[in-house]
């Protein structure tokens, strides 16, 4: 074998609470595709950014070519030959092709010379094989046609590590097989690629070795000859659920929620499922497989083109939030900074924001004390850590901002809620606390749609689970069948048929 081209040695990186890496080492090998897997959150992104020099790991060496070196910015990580793309292309739509190829190059002087640059650009696409025309603006061209460029700009740069972050979501199949063709070709000329993927037959179909993170640990790493899909899975997936998950036995009452049919256009498509009184559903599946878009749908922020919704017996065609609201449903948003908080109001003003107008005495003006008193209950009942309800959110930390949002919505008495990523970036302890909440609603009678990337917990606190790919419903489970290991293989691509009387 040869020398490493990038070596992770014993690298951490902690984020308040949160471990992101944890004594992680990763080896790349000259001409080799190296697959990363894992569950969203398992620290990919993070490991990316430590070798790209974005983040600054808190332990751990990295070396390049049997050398130990500081990588402190993405300019240092592209002088020694490291390169990322993305998942979304960050190509200039108004340059041209070959324009955005020599972005990045500062060593061919002051004057643009158009002809060398355009037959420099054709010369590298020529290379690997691809027919594109250099003179077109990026603007027009697909998504796979865009990442193309991105590879020409990395190889450009005399590229010798490829990282490539889920770079197939967005693709067809035919234009993943194109993709794979120029990442062979790359192999063929010695670049070692770090591959990360969530759809397991296409990584295992092109990687020379695969290895899995899971909480920030490394799990494994095998030749791809060593590997089997159901070894991968339950590597993924190996985490116990521990004792932070309360979810109590409710008898579930009458149906509350029915959707049949339910789709968007180039979204998603044909979702069903029923939503009883007391009942928690969950929504599992990988990045990209249109979950949030669902729940958006519900809540009218983006109404679906087709289906039928049925609320409380009644045929509802949901076109806005505020409509939705009134009918009783409640969304939390999984973007809490951006989407369910404002940060320089304070704890009160938030949680009575959606509700205001019951809030206004006869002249009009804010009845202060009655916000301040249910507000104050909700900071008490949701044990949000704060001196009083007039502290700016701003100040108060993750967990208790998301307590907030949750004391907003409960407080427009929701018949229907739904928590889109609820405990994602807080504590365990204000995990555990938000997990009993969940169960105490759903013993109260409320129905619950819970979207959640954590799979521990979407198959602990739901009572079943929907678990959709790329805009598409391929499971329905109940409490006794999901495993994770059968949730996690649904959500890469093994299809379950439902018949109507499992909705």
């Amino acid at each position: 074998m040869h020398t490493p081209i990038l070596e992770l040695r014993h690298v951490s990186k902690r984020f308040d609470m949160t471990q992101a890496l944890d004594d992680v080492s990763l080896t790349l090998y000259p001409g080799e595709i190296h697959a990363l897997v894992g569950e969203n959150g398992a620290g990919k992104s993070t490991l990316i950014k430590v070798a790209t020099g974005v983040y600054q790991p808190d332990h751990g060496e990295i070396w390049v070519n049997g050398k130990r070196v500081q990588i402190r910015n993405s300019q240092e990580a592209q002088a020694l030959g490291i390169a990322a793309i993305y998942q979304e292309p960050m190509v200039f739509p108004d340059l041209s092709v070959a324009e955005n190829i020599f972005i990045s190059h500062r060593d061919r002087g002051p004057v643009v010379n158009w002809r060398k640059m355009y037959e420099d650009a054709g010369a590298i696409l020529a290379k690997l094989g691809v027919n594109l025309d250099v003179r077109v603006p990026a603007r027009g061209l697909t998504l796979a046609a865009q990442q193309t460029v991105e590879i020409a700009k990395a190889i450009s740069l005399n590229v010798r590590t490829l990282i490539m972050d889920e770079p197939t979501s967005s693709l067809s199949a035919h234009e993943v097989t194109r993709l794979f063709r120029l990442v062979s070709t790359l192999r063929d000329q010695g670049v070692a690629i770090l591959f990360i993927g969530h759809r397991l037959e296409e990584v295992l179909s092109i990687a020379d070795r695969v290895s899995v993170l899971r909480d920030g640990k490394l799990i494994s790493s095998r030749p791809r000859g060593e590997v089997t899909i159901e070894q991968v899975i339950r590597d993924i997936v190996g985490r116990r659920i521990e004792e932070f998950f309360a979810k109590s036995v409710v008898q579930r009452g009458e149906l509350l929620l029915s959707v049949r049919g339910l789709s968007k256009e180039n979204v998603f498509s044909d979702i069903s499922f029923d939503v009883h009184r007391g009942e928690v559903l969950g929504f599992a599946g990988l990045v990209g497989s249109r979950r949030t878009d669902v729940g958006l749908a519900l809540f009218g922020v983006e109404p679906a083109d087709a289906g039928q919704i049925v609320f409380e017996g009644k045929e509802v065609h949901i076109r806005s939030p505020q409509q939705a609201l009134q009918m009783g449903i409640a969304y939390i948003t999984e973007d809490r900074l951006r989407y369910g908080l404002s940060m320089p109001l304070s704890i009160a003003a938030n949680i009575t924001l959606p509700t205001l107008s019951s809030y206004l005495g006869a002249l009009g003006l804010i009845r202060s004390a009655a916000e301040y008193a249910d507000a104050e209950e909700f900071r008490q009942r949701l044990s949000i850590r704060a001196p009083s309800v007039q502290v700016e959110v701003a100040k108060l930390s993750g967990g208790n901002q998301q307590k907030v949002v949750l004391s907003k919505w409960l407080n427009t008495k929701p018949k229907l809620l739904i928590l889109d990523e609820p405990t994602r970036g807080i504590d365990v302890r204000t995990k555990a606390e938000v997990h009993h909440m969940i169960s105490d609603l759903a013993a109260q009678g409320l129905g619950i749609i819970l979207i959640s990337s954590d799979l521990p917990e979407i198959i602990a606190m739901s009572d079943r689970i929907l678990v959709m790919r790329e805009g598409r419903q391929m499971g329905l489970f109940t409490r006794e069948e999901a495993t994770q290991e059968k949730v996690m293989a649904a959500a890469m691509g093994q299809e379950y048929k439902v018949s109507e009387t499992q909705l």
